[in-house]
Formats: structure tokens, C-alpha cells, sequence
């Protein structure tokens, strides 16, 4: 597949990237490579090929959903500049 020169100019427009004359041309040669090479793919029949994420089948392990605090309160709040409550103390910035 060809990609013309104004094909890579508006690509580079929408990607809001500035484009020299040479780095268009450069492109778009690369563009066309690309675009062959997905033709390419799309020639092998996957039919018969299962969807997979990873190479080996592996099962997440699972744990009980519960909710806590993570019991480091104090911790966290002693990297505070100050602290109030259990709460972090900022200066205003809006009147």
C-alpha cells in the first residue's frame, strides 16, 4: 500500500508533529513499509487459533475482597508536614 506525501502531512497535522520536506519523505516510505507488512499479516489464516494473553495458562490467584486502612495511618502521617486528626493540614490557597 502507497502512502502519499499529503496523507503523511495530514498525519502529522492531526498528531500536531512539524514535518520537514526530507522527514516527510522519510515517512513516508516508512508509512507504506508498515501498511505492506500489515498486509502481510492479514494473509495468515487465525482461524483456528485461540485468543490468549499470555504464552503459558495461568489462573490469577484470588483473595477475600475486604476493605481496610492498610493500619499505617500513623506511619503515613508522620511524612507530614502537619497533621490533624488523621488528616493532612495544607495551607489555603483560596480565600
Amino acid at each position: 500500500m502507497h502512502v502519499d506525501e499529503a496523507a503523511v502531512r495530514r498525519m502529522a497535522r492531526l498528531a500536531r508533529i512539524k514535518v520537514t520536506d526530507a522527514e516527510a519523505s522519510a515517512l513516508q516510505a516508512e508509512l507504506s513499509a508498515i501498511l505492506d507488512w500489515i498486509r502481510q499479516l492479514e494473509e495468515v489464516d487465525t482461524s483456528n487459533v485461540a485468543p490468549m494473553t499470555r504464552v503459558v495458562d495461568t489462573a490469577l490467584k484470588m483473595r477475600q475482597d475486604e476493605v481496610t486502612d492498610g493500619d499505617m495511618c500513623e506511619a503515613i502521617l508522620r511524612n507530614a508536614p502537619m497533621h490533624e486528626r488523621r488528616f493532612f493540614v495544607v495551607p489555603k490557597v483560596i480565600e
